[in-house]
């Protein structure tokens, strides 16, 4: 259909082909194609589980040990105050770059101390090695994710939804793309962890980037069309699962099951290209029904320069702490922070969030002290981040739905989600039959829930001018949690089970020796502790709702739709026009100003 709109000479369809070309890469949705691929392979975190034991084992450490690794992972991936406050400073490509170069720095020493290759670490600089590995991920978050959610602010619901929901879905799209490369080799997939996150950035640096607001007649159906896509990857990825848990998969077998993922991952390109051609038509159409029409030569690739430089003052906002805009206003950093609805969102998450990534990175001991086989829990693996994705994507566009129709409070359904949460936990601490697989699905589907609402919540109570730093100073409830319920307590009640059972059989632990604990009283008394932890940050969060009902109850998005540009389809005309002679200026080499280029 595209290339059969290119009617005229070779050099003719040459050159409208490269200007089309510069069109779509310098488009929004073009970005958000990219920015779905980052993200594709930015939850290497929520695989911690297939690769522990391979820590564990190798470097002879006993749960606490293995468990304080864990938090470091969890603080790492949630402390992204440091990507945000670079992101108030700099464009988003050098957040990016510099996230892909600390993903590398900090797995690939991972993956040299696990073979071998260098002598044993300290197990500080284990720590130090996976803070820095799980804190690069917070870079692509914040680089991309927020990028995105500043260039569709009225679809934020839906792009949060989107974008989070790929995070949980990575893991099972990495574990498939792992078996692919390096079969049941669990070490070598600590270097694909290390390479793979890191070039994928690195390659869309010049497309992410903050664009124009316009409302495009036809947004909301592009978005729906990439979560049916997304939902099609999901239900592929479910089925081959269950396939797997079924039979054994040959190498053969992986390729072809990767080769499907990563063709579905592409679809979104095609729906891209069909939209951004029927933009780019209607402007040619435009300008020749048109022809004086006033040229607004505006570099659409670059921030308006008009736009006034932050101080440390304007972003912090030292000066008025106290003093506290209305909810859905700007926030200065210190102001939100300090506020009494952070302080709400940040007790519930911690209690929440710290016992579902507990429930998570204790996974691969949980299903071994239970007695599952080792493929069963690759296979939980695959299902906490199928029912993440899920989880993410569905509270993403179910609670913008219920938001826009019928005024729904986005914390109302962030407190339901939380209750349903302590099913998952009750079921590891007293171990139905089975229940691993239904633990699976539910701390993963709740997990992913949680995260894409209280990002949400914060991007409404609070602005979006400081978005990249309070987003991520919301996110580190869940290394607080993390360190309070998998260090304090999964680990030192599963270490002190596992020297009653060696004392029962007459062993001495020797220096040096793994900590191993069979039986459902490895983790029973850890998990009733959690589901009362998680009771209470219920509560706190229906403290939340009262606090934010009036707020909800009102057009939370008016300010944007006054200030968005509306049109029908793409973008008024002189924006039509500008778009337009900047492509066509570039492709004869007039001007610089191309995609790569201007970085």
């Amino acid at each position: 259909m595209v290339m059969s709109a290119f009617n005229g000479g070779v050099e003719s369809n040459w050159k409208q082909m490269k200007n089309f070309g510069l069109h779509m890469l310098a488009s929004r949705l073009f970005m958000v194609f990219a920015t779905l691929l980052i993200m594709s392979v930015n939850g290497s975190s929520y695989m911690f589980g297939l690769y522990s034991n391979d820590i564990k084992s190798a470097l002879g450490y006993d749960q606490t040990t293995l468990n304080s690794i864990a938090f470091f992972k969890d603080l790492g991936g949630n402390l992204g105050v440091l990507a945000g406050l670079i992101y108030e400073i700099a464009p988003p490509w050098v957040v990016l770059l510099i996230g892909s170069a600390m993903n590398f720095f900090g797995f690939f020493m991972i993956w040299l101390s696990v073979t071998g290759r260098v002598a044993k670490p300290h197990v500080w600089q284990m720590c130090l090695y996976m803070w820095i590995g799980s804190n690069s991920l917070s870079f692509p978050n914040t680089g991309a994710l927020v990028t995105c959610v500043k260039n569709f602010p009225e679809s934020r619901g839906v792009t949060i939804g989107l974008l989070k929901g790929l995070i949980g879905l990575s893991g099972a799209i990495m574990t498939q793309i792992y078996h692919a490369f390096h079969g049941d080799d669990t070490k070598a997939l600590i270097l694909l962890i290390a390479w793979l996150p890191t070039a994928v950035p690195v390659f869309f640096l010049p497309t992410i980037r903050i664009m124009k607001v316009v409302k495009q007649a036809k947004e909301l159906k592009v978005f729906y069309n990439f979560l049916y896509i997304l939902l099609g990857l999901a239900g592929f990825m479910i089925v081959t699962i269950i396939i797997q848990n079924k039979f054994r998969f040959t190498r053969s077998k992986y390729i072809a099951s990767a080769s499907v993922v990563v063709i579905l991952l592409f679809i979104p390109l095609a729906i891209v290209i069909k939209e951004e051609f029927s933009i780019w038509k209607s402007k040619k159409q435009a300008l020749k029904d048109d022809p004086e029409v006033n040229v607004v030569t505006e570099n659409p690739l670059i921030v308006a320069a008009s736009e006034a430089k932050p101080t440390f003052q304007t972003i912090f906002g030292l000066k008025n702490v106290v003093k506290q805009p209305d909810r859905g206003e700007d926030y200065a950093i210190l102001q939100a922070v300090f506020s009494i609805d952070m302080l709400i969102l940040f007790t519930a998450t911690t209690c929440s969030v710290g016992g579902a990534l507990t429930a998570i990175d204790n996974l691969g001991q949980i299903g071994k002290s239970l007695g599952y086989p080792t493929h069963s829990i690759a296979i939980f693996i695959s299902l906490i981040s199928i029912w993440n994705f899920l989880g993410r994507v569905l509270s993403g566009f179910a609670s913008e739905i219920l938001l826009t129709k019928y005024k729904f409070p986005r914390p109302l359904l962030l407190t339901l989600v939380i209750l349903i949460s302590c099913l998952s936990h009750l079921f590891i601490a007293f171990h139905v039959p089975n229940s691993l697989y239904f633990t699976s699905v539910i701390t993963g589907f709740c997990l992913g829930a949680q995260l894409s609402l209280v990002v949400a919540i914060i991007s409404e109570i609070f602005g979006l001018k400081h978005y990249s730093t309070l987003y991520n100073v919301g996110a580190v409830s869940g290394p607080v949690g993390s360190y309070i319920f998998n260090v304090k307590v999964a680990g030192r009640l599963y270490d002190r089970e596992g020297l009653k059972q060696m004392a029962a059989l007459g062993l001495t632990r020797k220096a040096g020796q793994g900590l191993n604990c069979s039986g459902v009283q490895c983790y029973k008394m850890c998990f009733i502790i959690i589901t009362a932890a998680t009771c209470f940050g219920c509560l706190v969060s229906f403290i939340l709702v009262i606090r934010t009902h009036k707020f909800y109850k009102g057009d939370i998005y008016k300010k944007f739709r006054e200030e968005c540009i509306s049109i029908e389809n793409g973008m008024d005309l002189a924006e039509m026009a500008a778009t337009a002679t900047d492509g066509a200026a570039a492709a004869s080499g007039v001007t610089g100003n191309n995609v790569v280029g201007k970085i």
